[in-house]
């Protein structure tokens, strides 16, 4: 999917935990996790997770994976 104004101001929107738990269940073929669309949305938790490990680790804890 191509990514939008609009698209890229949803995903900057969302927390560590809800990025993440989107890469972690989407269905196979989500459109949010393909293209540039998909590629930005893993870049944005990239950042979150780097600005702060301690919680990035506790999100992903609470999600059970």
């Amino acid at each position: 999917m191509d990514l939008t104004p609009e698209l890229k101001a949803q995903i900057d929107r969302l927390s560590h935990y809800e990025l993440l738990n989107k890469i972690r269940f989407a269905p196979a073929g989500d459109p949010m996790m393909q293209g540039s669309t998909g590629t930005y949305w893993i870049k944005r938790r990239q950042e979150l997770r780097d600005a702060n490990p301690g919680q990035a680790v506790a999100d992903s804890k609470a999600l059970s994976w």
